[in-house]
């Protein structure tokens, strides 16, 4: 038996209600004092040694708490964990001190070659083992806990023995990591799959989740497609909410990858998130940046 990790609690306090940090808004931070309490950071654009990427990012964490989000782990993979990967993103996190890192519960590519594509994993007993053992052994290389994000998926593997959300909730106890759910994903797959948002939803352990993703998506008529270019739709707005009830005041953003407006429209629609949790959880609104 592994011995007890020195964690001291399975989540952070709330960083209130936070944005994706883009290169289209970088001068608009800077200049101004938006209504967001935090920013997500994609890990991958800062793995480098200087340049613009970490000046703006430096200036940037001397305002606002961040917390770190890569697209490159490949939890999944039958491959070795990528330890000069891992090094770096160590690195990046000592510099500038995120609340937390956190990567996707999938597999990105084999014998060497990213597909780019966050793709979903055979929900099996083997497949559970096997991810839970690299979750562990990241966690020992970086040093903390880390959040697994569950992704929209398009298709699922004949041998898959659990559910998605029985997976997740097992991986999370085994592995003892924090979950990143993200909302329209849950709602993405449940069209897709045919499957009841609200039971994958409520099996979630609401301990373990640290984050809160929203985002929009692309209505193809029988399937969804997420694409992160789209306001949050009233359908994930309303599984929100009953993602707030299951697992109280959590923080939460908003992903904006394509079609990306001007900070102030991204901002009014935070502010609608602010909103719905607040009449959901009779809290009072927090609208100015909490101190880094």
């Amino acid at each position: 038996m592994r011995p007890a990790r020195p964690f001291p609690m399975l989540t952070r306090p709330p960083l209130g209600f936070g944005l994706g940090l883009r290169v289209d808004h970088y001068e608009a931070i800077l200049a101004g004092s938006p209504p967001v309490d935090w920013f997500e950071v994609l890990t991958e654009n800062y793995l480098v040694g200087g340049g613009k990427p970490l000046h703006y990012l430096t200036r940037i964490r001397e305002r606002y708490p961040v917390a770190m989000h890569g697209v490159s782990l490949s939890i999944g993979s039958s491959a070795p964990l990528d330890r000069a990967y891992l090094k770096a993103v160590r690195s990046l996190a000592d510099r500038i001190e995120p609340a937390w890192i956190s990567d996707h519960l999938c597999w990105t590519g084999i014998a060497g070659r990213n597909t780019h594509d966050l793709l979903p994993l055979p929900y099996t007993e083997e497949a559970l083992a096997h991810v839970a053992a690299r979750v562990r052994e990241v966690q020992d290389v970086l040093g903390r806990r880390i959040l697994l994000e569950n992704v929209s998926s398009y298709v699922s593997f004949h041998d898959s023995r659990l559910s998605e959300w029985e997976f997740l909730a097992e991986l999370a106890a085994r592995a003892d990591c924090l979950i990143l759910l993200d909302v329209n994903n849950i709602y993405v797959s449940a069209v897709n799959h045919g499957f009841d948002p609200l039971t994958y939803l409520h099996a979630v352990p609401a301990e373990r989740v640290q984050q809160i993703h929203l985002a929009g998506h692309e209505d193809h008529g029988d399937y969804l497609v997420d694409t992160h270019d789209h306001p949050v739709p009233d359908p994930v707005w309303r599984l929100y909410a009953a993602a707030l009830r299951h697992v109280g005041p959590v923080s939460t953003m908003i992903e904006r990858d394509d079609h990306i407006p001007p900070l102030e429209e991204l901002c009014a629609e935070l502010g609608e998130a602010r909103r719905l949790a607040a009449r959901t959880l009779g809290e009072p609104q927090r609208r100015t940046a909490l101190s880094a």
